[in-house]
């Protein structure tokens, strides 16, 4: 059973990227988006309900009447698990499960559940679990009546856990320590990797989306690759990297990464930060969209709402809305490319039918070319070495071979001209 929380419009937030108010996110869509969020975890929804709001209540964030409204329902239809599409206090939560006799799980639990479920790899599970446990500790720190509810391991719809839960706050910030500490690790053997990256550079495309945006669809068909993507909420969590060359002849990195979504929790914001970190480091970043879904201008809104939260607190520079492309996808549903309207600066795609994806890796050539700068050099002819390097490293647009020197006339990143000119 899903419950959205419909926000009062006071709560609105202001969106100052676009300069003027954040779109209303429609109350069917957010339905629609936590139904599939249930159900991507393989939950059955028995029955779904919007409910308008005007304030917060302490004890159960719902009024009276509705919460006894709802617990005929879940007593009719033996509901064994309610999901409030809000986030909710240990004290709220507690409350609802004693009205309600059933499990009551948050946004936050839901979304960590989905998470959990799909991390695969050593990183995505460290990140998960330190989600968890930050989660955990909130209701262990703010409701110790509730400990008979906990659930057992990390999960939040499993059975109940030990009878009697005695992970008090010290072992589990003992393990939250830990925790930091390998992903630390896991930091700084990402930035080796990036360095080796930069010793042999190739430019790297950052996809970022909106959950169920079609990147992993997008991100196969631009490099022939087999990344897992289906339409559900959440497929990737892990980042996938592979090698795409485009139209120049020119070699990228193309990156996939896990899809945002509104209201992230905090815990996860924190806890991904060293997935989040190949988009500080990208040269361009393709920011994906589902020009079919309806609330596709609010999601639009969420994503650039965590970017410049990144912006903010140092994680990436303030000249990432310059190296991103607005990427229409799923122009299939609306009849075609032609279909769907895009401002200046971006392109319509649909990664299911192939057409609009020479258009975007031509755009994408076009962003990388015009960072470039150009630049002549004479180079003996006995210097192989160099000569190779500008090769395999720029674009080389004309070569005279004179007496005593060869002069060359190269395309190049400033980066890689400044590494150039430094070279013994």
């Amino acid at each position: 059973m899903i419950l959205p929380w419909e926000r009062p419009r006071e709560h609105a937030r202001e969106h100052r990227d676009n300069g003027g108010p954040e779109p209303a996110r429609a109350a069917d869509a957010r339905l629609e988006e936590a139904v599939g969020l249930a159900a991507s975890i393989g939950l059955v929804v028995v029955h779904q309900v919007i409910l308008p709001s005007r304030m917060r209540r302490p004890a159960t964030l719902l009024g009276g009447g509705q919460v006894e409204s709802l617990g005929q329902i879940i007593d009719e239809q033996h509901v064994a698990v309610a999901i409030v599409d809000a986030a909710l206090s240990p004290v709220q939560q507690r409350n609802l499960e004693r009205a309600w006799n059933c499990k009551v799980i948050d946004r936050t639990a839901l979304i960590l559940d989905i998470f959990g479920e799909r991390a695969a790899t050593k990183e995505g599970t460290l990140q998960v679990e330190l989600a968890h446990l930050a989660y955990q500790r909130s209701r262990l720190v703010r409701s110790w009546t509730h400990l008979e509810r906990q659930r057992g391991g990390f999960g939040f719809l499993g059975g109940p856990g030990e009878t009697q839960i005695e992970a008090d706050r010290r072992q589990i910030d003992e393990r939250l320590i830990r925790l930091k500490k390998e992903l630390q690790q896991v930091r700084r053997t990402r930035g080796l990797h990036r360095s080796a990256r930069k010793r042999v550079p190739f430019p790297v495309i950052a996809l970022v989306g909106y959950t169920n945006a079609g990147k992993s669809t997008l991100f196969n068909a631009l490099t022939g690759s087999a990344v897992v993507a289906r339409d559900q909420l959440f497929a990737t969590l892990d980042p996938t990297m592979r090698g795409l060359r485009l139209p120049s002849g020119r070699r990228v990195i193309l990156s996939d990464t896990v899809g945002f979504i509104s209201e992230l929790p905090h815990e996860l914001v924190e806890a991904f930060r060293a997935t989040l970190e190949e988009v500080s480091e990208a040269d361009i970043i393709l920011h994906v969209r589902d020009a079919a879904h309806p609330d596709s201008a609010a999601q639009q809104a969420d994503v650039l709402g965590v970017l410049a939260s990144m912006e903010h607190d140092g994680t990436l520079d303030p000249g990432w809305r310059s190296r991103m492309i607005e990427v229409m996808n799923k122009a299939d549903l609306l009849g075609g490319v032609a279909q769907v309207p895009v401002r200046s600066g971006a392109v319509a795609v649909s990664a299911i039918s192939g057409e609009g994806l020479e258009a975007l890796t031509e755009m994408i050539d076009r962003h990388i070319a015009e960072g470039m700068e150009t630049a002549d050099y004479d180079i003996d002819h006995s210097d192989g070495a160099r000569l190779a390097w500008l090769y395999q490293h720029g674009e080389v647009t004309d070569r005279r071979d004179e007496t005593g020197a060869v002069h060359i006339t190269v395309r190049l990143s400033p980066s890689d001209r400044a590494r150039f000119e430094n070279r013994a």
